[in-house]
């Protein structure tokens, strides 16, 4: 069993039941014949409980520790991965994993957060929380893009950019708003995946792109439950609460328009079938990204921008005289 969910405890209980059954079976055999009618039921149940999942428990699904990373699809989806180190400033940033490689035999770009695996590597990676020199090198790699003509790729699954007094000092703010301002004018194509959790500034500062992909139990959001939560109620239990008005679910962002496509993941989450869900994520790129080259340069441009200014729902009223 996988490291499981609270709102998951009722598929636990049968799983156990049919562990224990499968032991007995050793010695009574005729206790294997209850074990597919529990099977089946278990299915039924599953998908009866991610069938209908509260924006809370899509976030605890995104944040799942053994929810693929950059890492992973680079293992599965890429060939020839040559990764690219430092900012050619300050130094590298391990939060940020970036280089060329191979897409189904296209000549690509690939730019991503990296969480890690264990503690150990998670401290390494920082989490998956950027410093300035993180984004520099992201910048630094999509402007060699730019240079060969290459399309970008990026994987974004982050909490926030790093909010320590030494990012802040080495300008924190200022790498974010530059990756912004650069990657609106790049004439490449640019294709941006939201694997798990997408936060704030530090998500949006390797996702300015063409179009944005989202599997369908990510987040994206412009701060966290938990964060909206303390700012708006001095609370943190109201977390559920505010993940509900955030609107910042797969579903959610679909109708508001933010993301053009979602990926549909394994019943259970994309860490239940890491294969199944790197062979969709390979296809939906590459189906995107092949009609996103066919679209002239400057159209693609004109459709970039007009993608970001459409964002956000808004009302005018009329001066009075």
């Amino acid at each position: 069993m996988k490291e499981q969910l609270d709102f998951e405890m009722p598929v636990i209980k049968i799983q156990e039941k049919i562990n224990q059954l499968k032991d007995l079976g050793k010695t009574h055999p005729r206790k294997l014949d209850e074990i597919p009618k529990l099977q089946k039921k278990m299915a039924e149940l599953q998908r009866e409980i991610y069938a209908k999942l509260t924006p809370w428990q899509i976030t605890q699904l995104a944040r799942h520790p053994g929810r693929p990373s950059t890492s992973d699809y680079l293992a599965l989806i890429f060939e020839d991965f040559i990764e690219l180190h430092g900012d050619r400033l300050y130094g590298d940033d391990m939060s940020i994993i970036a280089g060329m490689a191979r897409l189904e035999g296209r000549s690509v770009i690939v730019i991503g957060h990296e969480k890690g695996k264990g503690v150990k590597d998670r401290i390494a990676h920082n989490f998956g929380m950027p410093h300035p020199e993180g984004y520099r090198k992201a910048l630094r790699v999509m402007q060699l893009a730019e240079k060969f003509n290459k399309p970008i790729i990026t994987f974004v699954d982050t909490p926030g950019a790093y909010p320590g007094i030494e990012a802040e000092e080495r300008g924190q703010s200022e790498a974010i708003a530059r990756n912004l301002m650069v990657m609106s004018q790049l004439r490449v194509p640019i294709i941006s995946v939201v694997i798990g959790e997408g936060g704030s500034g530090g998500a949006l500062a390797i996702s300015v792109a063409d179009e944005m992909l989202m599997l369908e139990y990510a987040i994206y959001s412009v701060i966290s439950p938990e964060g909206c939560a303390a700012i708006l109620w001095d609370d943190p239990e109201k977390s559920a609460e505010a993940a509900e008005s955030l609107r910042m679910t797969s579903k959610d962002l679909l109708e508001l328009g933010v993301i053009e496509h979602i990926i549909p993941e394994p019943v259970g989450g994309a860490h239940y079938d890491l294969k199944k869900m790197a062979e969709s994520v390979s296809k939906t790129i590459c189906s995107h990204l092949g009609a996103l080259e066919a679209i002239p340069v400057e159209e693609r441009l004109k459709q970039r921008y007009e993608r970001l200014r459409k964002i956000g729902a808004f009302t005018e009223t009329p001066l009075e005289d």
